[in-house]
């Protein structure tokens, strides 16, 4: 297994910005546009800077914004996690390594776009700081934990078993790998894990939202984008992808980009 993170092809920007416990790595793709409020990209349990693959670029061409994407602390290129993923991580990200981030950049105000768990943090990002959030995007995002969700878990966790899984998976994580895939199996099989759900801080949000999913999400049913939708203290866009799966950004991302280009021009 190697030791070194796959880096993501030719970045248009990169660094490092500090974090109490450890380093965290940051992409950059710069927009022609540049009073336009930049997108900070969250991404999902198993996901990194480099398995967004050509999404940022898209997007940034798309909207004219600059587009940020980072590896939260224990995920990528960022430095290892300091233990055991905390059960509140997701509302945890908020005042963690996402502040780092946008303290390091300096920015005043961003749109949150949140793929998977990334779409919960997305949404306690907004809730949490609602000065600084002009809207809000969540793709394929959970929104309680549900039987379907957890079977998907199940059914992959089977899959990791062969080892060649978990090599693939240490191309973009390392030697954190294993690290990586027990936070996301183990937390979400939890018991303890049970009663978490965003219904706490949907109304909380106060910027516009577009919520999308795909029809046949293996992760989570269409329930999961119809509460967030719902419960939202704004408007909010619902968007179903028929026949789509978990990664509508990879299995339509002409739909994905269009919908969230005209989302966007109305975001300031």
């Amino acid at each position: 297994m190697s030791s070194t993170p796959q880096m993501l092809p030719d970045p248009s920007a990169s660094r490092w910005v500090d974090h109490p416990a450890g380093r965290l790595f940051v992409c950059q793709w710069p927009g022609q546009d540049v009073e336009a409020l930049p997108v900070v990209l969250l991404h999902d349990s198993l996901g990194a800077v480099a398995l967004w693959r050509d999404f940022p670029h898209a997007l940034s061409a798309a909207t004219g914004r600059t587009v940020i994407a980072y590896d939260r602390l224990g995920y990528g290129q960022s430095s290892p996690a300091p233990g055991l993923q905390a059960l509140d991580f997701i509302s945890a990200e908020a005042q963690g390594a996402f502040a780092a981030v946008r303290q390091a950049l300096g920015l005043d105000r961003f749109v949150a776009l949140g793929h998977s768990v990334g779409g919960g943090m997305a949404i306690h990002l907004a809730a949490a700081d609602p000065q600084r959030c002009a809207a809000v995007v969540t793709m394929a995002g959970q929104a309680f934990v549900e039987a379907r969700t957890r079977a998907g878990i199940r059914e992959a966790q089977a899959l990791f078993d062969d080892p060649q899984q978990v090599a693939r998976l240490a191309r973009y994580h390392g030697d954190k790998a294993r690290w990586v895939l027990d936070a996301w199996i183990d937390t979400w099989l939890s018991p303890a894990f049970d009663d978490w759900s965003l219904d706490g801080v949907l109304d909380q949000v106060r910027c516009p939202a577009l919520v999308m999913h795909g029809e046949e999400d293996e992760y989570g049913s269409v329930e999961h984008p119809r509460r967030i939708a719902a419960g939202i203290g704004a408007e909010a866009r619902l968007v179903i992808y028929p026949g789509v799966r978990h990664m509508p950004h990879r299995e339509c991302p002409e739909a994905v980009i269009d919908d969230i280009a005209g989302f966007l021009a109305g975001v300031d």
